[in-house]
Formats: structure tokens, C-alpha cells, sequence
């Protein structure tokens, strides 16, 4: 089964119709609402594995043109079925979709390259002479990658703090962030994929990275604007100011305009050397409506001059 079929969606299907039919796929075979269906874990990570590669442009190319296969990995030249002659995908054994898979999901037939190279290294183990492949067998192969996707909080990533995830089998670990984690960062837990004869496979972590309500990344830097009243900023002021690991206080400088930027140092992202970047805090005035007494004064202020004079008007 090709991975447009495993997604259910034509050749042609545009980035938003793969996206959908992966995001209806996932809700459904999503291991946590399915715990009594082992089989419902497997096809969660062919749908993951099918997007994981069809929502990149590049690697999609890559896959129409044949030069990558089901799992992302590129194909051996000279190898391939077809009528040129040569290895003819007639030796490859067929494999089906599994039983319950979700509508839109025709059965179709792929070569298992495995049995095609199982038989030209077969005569090598069973001592016949020539052929000059040698005498070594081929290594057993280890069962395949089970690919995840993990949504981790903004904050979480910035300070590095673990985070638990669910695999297939239900098994739940705690795993570690690495240094200069970023959107589409990948996490690779050996021994955590799919059983095969030479052992487990490896679970792959995709991760993203969620948006938060008041902080921005940048770089490795982290930007907040952060109101503060006239006062605080005429007369200046030690005030409150939230950051990844809690809150700490900030001393505003008298006189302090809006757009002014005060830098937290080793406040933000780990970079991969695991140095840490800054916190920029943009200052916001924030003027009350209606405020009686702040109005009489205004009326009685000259208003300190022309601000906008620098710009020539």
C-alpha cells in the first residue's frame, strides 16, 4: 500500500487535503482511545509515517519520483521492478492492508525487497559456489520505526523539561529535550519500534512546538511585551515580570518610554552547545481611560515638547 493510500487521498491531493485526511486518521487511531486494539497502534504509525513524508515538499518529490520508499529511506538503484528487465518486481511478495483499515483504503501490491534480496544472498548460506557475493549472510533485519508526534509547551521547551509520552504498546516514558530543540526537531528512542528477527526498531519523535498567549520566539531569544503604568514609567519602578522558570522583578528605569527594551540575560532557548539566550522585555505604557486626575494634570502639563521633532514634523 502506497502512502496515498494509507492516507486514503489521490496523487494530486493538496498540502491542506493531506494534512486534513492525516488529522481525521490520527483522532481515530490514535493509541490512547484504542488501548484494546493492538492493530489500531500499527496503523496509527503507517497514517503518521505516510504524513510525516507527504507534508514535506521535498521528501514527497523525492517519493513520486521513487526514489525514496514507504518509509522514507532511499531505494537501492538498479533494484527496482518495472518492464526494463533486470530484478522484475514479479519476485516481491504482495502485501495487503490490514483487516479494519479505514474507508478509502484499496488493496494494492508492493514489492518486499526484503525477499528480493533474501534470494540473491540465499545461495551465498547455503555454500554454493560463485554468484560473488561472498560468504556472508546477510545480517537479520530489525523491525521497523514507529514514528510519533509530540505537541510540547512553549515554556517546556524553552527550560528543557521532560515530557511523557505514550507509545504504541501502551508502554508510557519520560523523555528528555534535547539541547537547541526547535520545530520539527527529531528524537530517536532505540529499541522502541516494531519487533523484527535482528530486534526492535526504534521510535522516531517528531516534535512541535505550541504557541504561547504573551511570549515569541526568536533564535534562541524569547520576546515579551510587558505593560506598565505611567507612573512606573515616569518615576521608575521595581516590578513583577514572567519568565520561563516563574516570575522575578524588574527594575524599570525612571523616565522609561514604550519600546523600550530590557534584556534578561540566559532567560530563553538552549542552543546545541547548551548555551541559553535572553529574555528582551519590550516595556508598554499603559494609559487608564477616564482617569479624572491624570486628565487635570495633562490639561495643566505643557507636554514636555515635541516628541515627533526627531522625524521632521
Amino acid at each position: 500500500m502506497d502512502l496515498y493510500q494509507r492516507l486514503g487521498i489521490k496523487r494530486d491531493a493538496s498540502e491542506a487535503e493531506v494534512k486534513k485526511a492525516y488529522r481525521s486518521l490520527a483522532k481515530q487511531l490514535h493509541p490512547d482511545r484504542n488501548q484494546d486494539n493492538p492493530k489500531a497502534g500499527e496503523r496509527f504509525n503507517q497514517v503518521t509515517q505516510a504524513y510525516d513524508i507527504l507534508s514535506d515538499k521535498d521528501k514527497r518529490a523525492r517519493y513520486d519520483r521513487g526514489e525514496l520508499d514507504e518509509e522514507g529511506n532511499p531505494k537501492f538503484g538498479g533494484f527496482g521492478g518495472g518492464s526494463g528487465g533486470g530484478f522484475g518486481g514479479g519476485g516481491g511478495r504482495p502485501r495487503s492492508a490490514p483487516d479494519g483499515f479505514p474507508g478509502g483504503f484499496d488493496e494494492a501490491a508492493t514489492a518486499d525487497l526484503s525477499d528480493l534480496f533474501e534470494g540473491l544472498f540465499s545461495g551465498s548460506r547455503r555454500g554454493n559456489a560463485g554468484g560473488g557475493f561472498g560468504n556472508r549472510a546477510r545480517p537479520p533485519q530489525k523491525g521497523g520505526d514507529i514514528a510519533y508526534r509530540l505537541k510540547v509547551p512553549f515554556l517546556d521547551a524553552a527550560i528543557l523539561s521532560p515530557q511523557r509520552v505514550t507509545l504504541a504498546g501502551g508502554k508510557t516514558i519520560d523523555v528528555k529535550l534535547p539541547n537547541g530543540v526547535e520545530e520539527g526537531s527529531k528524537i530517536r528512542l532505540a529499541g522502541q519500534g516494531q519487533p523484527g528477527p535482528g530486534g526492535k526498531g526504534d521510535a522516531i519523535i517528531a516534535i512541535e512546538i505550541a504557541a504561547h498567549p504573551h511570549f515569541t520566539r526568536e533564535g534562541k531569544d524569547i520576546r515579551l511585551s510587558l505593560p506598565i503604568s505611567l507612573k512606573e514609567a515616569v518615576l521608575g519602578a521595581k516590578i513583577k515580570a514572567p519568565t520561563p522558570e516563574g516570575a522575578v522583578m524588574l527594575t524599570v528605569p525612571k523616565g522609561a518610554s514604550s519600546g523600550k527594551v530590557l534584556r534578561l540575560k540566559g532567560r530563553g532557548f538552549t542552543d546545541k552547545t547548551g548555551k541559553r539566550g535572553d529574555l528582551l522585555v519590550t516595556l508598554a505604557i499603559d494609559i487608564p481611560a477616564d482617569d479624572t486626575a491624570l486628565e487635570e494634570f495633562a490639561k495643566q502639563w505643557d507636554g514636555g515638547g515635541n516628541p515627533r521633532a526627531p522625524l521632521g514634523v
